[in-house]
């Protein structure tokens, strides 16, 4: 039972961890306001007391601060050892041998927001149709941005957590649905979109989160490979090969993952 003990806290998560999901919820918080910024900002609403120009500022700070968050939920997340995902992962999606679908599609995001910020820096060089053509991809990267946590974060089952996705969710819900209300006569194309597009993604995270995330086992179907238990300081090596997989020993093995 000692033995068994020690190899649980070995497996335990740590502090990095916290770190990287404290950073990534924020980022995705982050990226929620600004999407329902921008899309209220593309309805040419502007309040009484607020200016264009404020508004606009506000919008751009909140994006370079989302970035910074992605940059630390990134470096605390290939620097925590209990997966080595080297800094490839970083810029190139599908290229990690941990959970690659759902970190591809956190690189995914990422990338976009980075095509984003750079073309905004040269946006009087580019062009604005050029500019804008690019800036929509921000638009598409906020659902792939939670299908990644929703498909990578081991803590979607705790209520809390379930309940921030569907507050961001219901931001952005909302926002569409006032641009919506304030598109002009002859603007279909951005209210056809705009309605499907709040018909088809909340329909969409929720029979994925329904039917993966918050089902018994999405840890190891979500792509969590076993992981070498390293012996604590002092204590000599039996010669076996523990593996975690979870939260229970068997012969010598930490059967179910805490990441």
């Amino acid at each position: 039972m000692t033995a068994g003990r020690l190899v649980l806290a070995s497996a335990a998560p740590s502090p990095l961890w916290f770190a990287t999901r404290a950073a990534g919820t924020v980022a995705l918080v982050l990226l929620t306001a600004v999407v329902a910024l921008g899309v209220v900002v593309a309805g040419r609403h502007e309040p009484r007391s607020v200016t264009r120009f404020e508004i606009g500022a506000l919008h751009r700070n909140l994006s370079l601060l989302t970035l910074v968050f992605l940059a630390v939920h990134i470096v605390t997340a290939i620097a925590d050892t209990f997966v080595h995902l080297g800094w490839l992962i970083a810029v190139v999606p599908f290229s990690a041998g941990y959970r690659t679908l759902w970190l591809g599609l956190g690189t995914i995001a990422f990338d976009v927001l980075l095509a984003v910020a750079a073309t905004s820096a040269i946006r009087l060089r580019l062009g604005r149709r050029r500019w804008k053509a690019v800036h929509w991809l921000a638009y598409g990267a906020w659902p792939v941005a939670l299908l990644h946590a929703a498909g990578t974060g081991t803590d979607i089952r705790t209520r809390w957590q379930l309940g921030l996705y569907a507050v961001c969710l219901a931001v952005v819900l909302v926002a569409c649905w006032w641009r919506i209300a304030r598109a002009g006569p002859g603007a279909v194309v951005v209210r056809l979109g705009l309605v499907a597009a709040t018909v088809v993604v909340p329909v969409a995270v929720s029979l994925f989160v329904a039917a993966g995330p918050l089902q018994a086992g999405w840890s190891h179907r979500a792509g969590a490979p076993a992981v070498g238990v390293r012996p604590q300081a002092g204590q000599e090596s039996t010669g076996q090969s523990g593996t975690v997989q979870g939260g229970t020993v068997q012969g010598g093995t930490v059967q179910g993952g805490t990441e």
